[in-house]
């Protein structure tokens, strides 16, 4: 999955010294749209490989019940594995705000490449802004973005810290996923309310303990 970052045409009136790219510039609202850059699904197809696969596993695709099995299944993996376009929007930090920004429980799902199973979770994900502040619930778009493709939560997690790291320039970034996979709860092991915890930082998030343990603490008690 490649994730293309494309600027948004600016206003021709607009002072050219307001780059998202310098998080000093201006104090209007700076606007990053997010594209989908992954090839088109071909559903026709999608929908021969999944009859086919019900063939192997000994189904017949022609009962009443499963007539329509491919068209849904085809639909479905589109679906999830579809990424939105979004603009990523952030705001000059008048206030200089300089403590956690934090959005806790956020909701997520995705695939495991492993075995096309889902897994699905919560995430917590904050920063320690510098000049740039950005609007909430693109914490949660940021994280939809890269959770809706064929995924590990180990990609997932860094992922998500990468692209704010790098589009919002912030003092620190820390996401944290909490995930049950479906490939341990309904298979294998089968153990089923397992979750495993992953977490990614940068900055000060990383590098200064007591930034790192206020972090962990509050996301902690979520």
């Amino acid at each position: 999955m490649v994730n293309v970052v494309a600027p948004v045409q600016p206003d021709p009136g607009a002072d050219p010294a307001e780059d998202f790219d310098d998080p000093a510039a201006g104090t209007a609202p700076h606007t990053l749209r997010i594209v989908n850059a992954t090839p088109p699904i071909d559903l026709p197809g999608a929908e021969r490989a999944v009859r086919a696969l019900l063939i192997a596993l000994g189904q017949d695709p022609e009962a009443e019940h499963l007539r329509q099995t491919p068209r849904r299944v085809a639909g479905a993996y589109a679906e999830l594995l579809t990424p939105r376009d979004f603009d990523l929007t952030t705001f000059a930090n008048d206030e200089n705000y300089d403590q956690l920004v934090l959005a806790c429980g956020i909701p997520f799902q995705s695939l495991c490449e492993h075995h096309l199973l889902p897994f699905h979770g919560v995430a917590h994900v904050g920063y320690l802004p510098d000049q740039r502040i950005v609007g909430l619930s693109k914490l949660a778009r940021v994280l939809e973005r890269f959770a809706r493709g064929l995924q590990v939560q180990e990609r997932l997690t860094q992922q998500v810290a990468d692209c704010l790291q790098a589009h919002l320039h912030p003092k620190g970034v820390g996401v944290v996923l909490e995930a049950e996979h479906q490939c341990m709860s309904l298979r294998g092991v089968r153990a089923h309310g397992s979750r495993t915890l992953t977490s990614a930082l940068h900055g000060h998030l990383r590098i200064d303990p007591a930034a790192r343990q206020e972090f962990f603490a509050l996301t902690r008690d979520r």
